[in-house]
């Protein structure tokens, strides 16, 4: 037998509910704001991502899926989507377009890393991107975005958990200070750690290396660091959100796993939903789009894993609608009734009424079983007497009331009773 690879998963018919309740709001949320859909390739120049994302990050250094093609280019499958969205906004020209370019993706996303709830290997996500704007406001409202979303889906409990990462200006001073501090430790740190003091000791913030735990409540915080353009430009962003209503916290070791960030970072963090209260994260990186080839261009986004959105609404309680299903069920009785209902199917499905065609030469009392558990509303029954009459027997799967209707009218028949 055959299995799926670990750490990913089926998506069975049974869990299609959420996913299509989840999407169309995203979709709905989306167009609240005027965010356009941009969908990108799922593997891309590996160059791209060790540039983005950062050496010394985890993405990078352990979890991308990298893989050489025929022609000997060395490829990566997506292991987030900024980046590829930074090299299309480059590669299209779009810092022509009205500003900020307000972008969003959908689609699946890779890395290898160790599976757990509601995250796989192979995991989607939602992806928000607004491009060309410094104003605070616009941090707003990518974070509304995620918040309107999670309100809409049913969460309880919504809070931001904040911070910011400075800037070129002032982020040199921060990393020293955090060199100098854990390089008085250095005997305390394991191998991985290490390796993020010499490389990137903000790093060492997002630690989940147990040797760094005891040490992390002693670093030095960025806030102490920030330039007076830095430092505006967060409390403009919390006064927004303080006249908003939306409660936020600052959380020191909030950096997030990627080295484009500059500025504000970000997560929602929901109650009810376990241990792991993060909802969704994200931040500004002002120089992504330059350090990739581009012109000068600021830019703010988040990321949402919909595999763990969906896990939560099951812990919340939080049930989906259904999916639309067929409510009508053809069955012909005899082998002259086999033609005339592929018609009345198709002529159903044509005026848009979904409808089932029974299958194979079952008894009439197997076919309606089968119409009960499918949830038919009106099973057309056609015989001998029905054909000869030129009409269908229509049959009521609720009260078992049964009405001959003549065929030429079944379909007006049908809506009245469906609508």
């Amino acid at each position: 037998m055959f299995y799926a690879p670990r750490g990913t998963q089926d998506i069975l018919p049974a869990d299609r509910p959420y996913w299509r309740y989840v999407t169309e709001q995203m979709h709905a949320v989306a167009a609240l704001f005027g965010l356009q859909q941009i969908d990108t390739p799922i593997f891309e120049e590996a160059a791209l991502f060790v540039r983005g994302v950062g050496e010394g990050t985890d993405i990078v250094d352990k979890e991308m899926y990298t893989f050489q093609d025929k022609g000997g280019n060395e490829l990566t499958l997506r292991p987030e989507f900024t980046a590829g969205v930074m090299r299309a906004y480059i590669e299209h020209g779009m810092h022509v377009l009205p500003q900020p370019v307000k972008l969003y993706s959908i689609g699946p996303i890779f890395r290898y890393e160790r599976p757990q709830a509601g995250r796989y290997r192979q995991h989607h996500q939602f992806n928000v991107e607004m491009l060309g704007e410094l104003d605070p406001a616009v941090d707003l409202e990518v974070m509304s975005v995620a918040w309107t979303l999670l309100t809409r889906l049913g969460y309880r409990g919504l809070s931001f958990q904040l911070n910011s990462t400075g800037c070129p200006v002032c982020r040199p001073a921060y990393r020293q200070a955090l060199i100098e501090y854990f390089g008085a430790y250095r005997n305390r740190l394991n191998e991985v750690d290490l390796r993020r003091l010499a490389i990137n000791p903000l790093r060492l913030l997002d630690s989940k290396e147990e040797a760094a735990q005891a040490l992390l409540d002693g670093a030095p915080h960025s806030s102490d660091y920030l330039c007076d353009e830095c430092a505006a430009h967060l409390a403009t962003l919390r006064s927004y959100l303080d006249a908003l209503e939306m409660p936020h916290t600052i959380n020191f070791r909030l950096v997030r796993g990627l080295d484009y960030y500059t500025k504000t970072v970000f997560e929602v963090w929901a109650e009810g939903i376990g241990a792991q209260a993060a909802v969704c994260g994200g931040g500004r990186y002002d120089k992504l789009i330059e350090m990739l080839g581009g012109p000068p261009t600021p830019g703010i986004g988040f990321g949402m894993g919909i595999e763990r959105v969906i896990l939560s609404l099951k812990q919340q309680g939080i049930q989906p609608p259904p999916l639309p299903a067929p409510r009508v069920q053809v069955s012909p009785l005899g082998e002259a009734a086999r033609v005339p209902a592929l018609q009345l199917v198709r002529r159903l499905r044509n005026a848009g009424i979904a409808a089932l065609l029974a299958f194979g030469n079952r008894s009439l009392k197997a076919q309606l079983k089968a119409a009960d558990r499918a949830g038919i509303a009106y099973t057309l029954i056609l015989g001998e007497q029905e054909l000869a009459a030129g009409a269908v027997l229509a049959r009521d799967m609720v009260s078992h009331a049964q009405e001959a209707v003549a065929l030429e009218g079944i379909v007006e028949w049908l809506r009245r009773r469906l609508t």
